[in-house]
């Protein structure tokens, strides 16, 4: 493939078992980055092998952390994938023969489909995982992240464009990695809450785990995906809560931040 001027942007912290897949499932990017905030498993030495120039650097916040990462870039245009995402071998093909007309555009994102494999093979009706439309390639100037430090997203100026093929995300290889994940969610999400002085509102946990399991059970169609679909509802919903708890042990008692911060940090996961 033909080289574009377009940077593959990776955030990593010890992604040493899935970065080269990630990196070499672009082989059309002119530069490829890492923006690492202390991997000590090799993920760097492996990202240098692959190609991508490694930045380091402290940990910000998802939001924060994709904005730097945007002004390392040397090139305007700029793809942001996960480590544990890919490009699926159709949507290289389309992006190598669409981006030369796109970045001659006004366009400001690319939308792209994501396509998710969940406890070793791809879901099949669950809505969010079958095609979830997520803007990912963008323009810097037209483009920025979102400021928080968990579930961020593109703010963009100007149009967008959408492409059909998906890429591909190997989501939390097990439940353990799930609910390691789920912990360091629901605290940047309870720190972002904390910061803005938000209502604890813990009375509506029951009512948000009861909407969040029926939304992704039924009107996601969880349910046509068997055991897995019950499994992700029920997750969902449980992490729904368990920020929500968090929280008002945050408003209740605020030396629990530190105390929590600590506990995950020990364990590398507070990021």
């Amino acid at each position: 493939m033909s080289r574009l001027p377009l940077t593959l942007l990776v955030l990593t912290l010890n992604e040493a078992d899935v970065i080269a897949r990630c990196l070499d499932s672009v082989p059309f990017a002119a530069e490829k980055i890492i923006i690492d905030c202390g991997s000590s498993d090799g993920t760097c030495e492996i990202a240098e092998a692959h190609g991508a120039r490694v930045v380091r650097h402290e940990w910000l916040g998802f939001g924060a952390q994709r904005n730097f990462g945007t002004a390392q870039c040397s090139h305007d245009w700029i793809l942001a994938l996960d480590a544990d995402e890919y490009l699926s071998d159709d949507l290289a093909r389309e992006l190598e023969q669409a981006l030369p007309a796109v970045m001659d555009s006004p366009a400001a994102v690319g939308i792209l489909r994501r396509r998710t494999l969940y406890m070793g093979a791809p879901m099949r009706h669950y809505r969010p995982m079958t095609g979830e439309k997520l803007a990912r390639l963008y323009h810097r100037d037209r483009a920025r992240w979102r400021d928080v430090r968990v579930h961020e997203s593109l703010a963009w100026n100007g149009p967008d464009t959408t492409f059909k093929a998906p890429f591909e995300h190997t989501n939390n290889p097990t439940l353990v990695h799930k609910q390691l994940k789920v912990l360091r969610y629901a605290e940047l999400k309870a720190r972002d809450w904390y910061q803005k002085k938000r209502a604890p509102r813990l009375w509506m946990c029951p009512l948000v785990f009861l909407w969040t399991f029926a939304k992704d059970y039924f009107l996601r169609l969880g349910i046509l995906d068997g055991a897995r679909g019950l499994i992700i509802a029920q997750t969902n919903a449980s992490y729904a809560v368990y920020k929500r708890m968090r929280y008002h042990e945050m408003c209740r008692n605020p030396d629990s931040i530190a105390q929590g911060a600590d506990k995950l940090l020990h364990h590398g996961l507070d990021r």
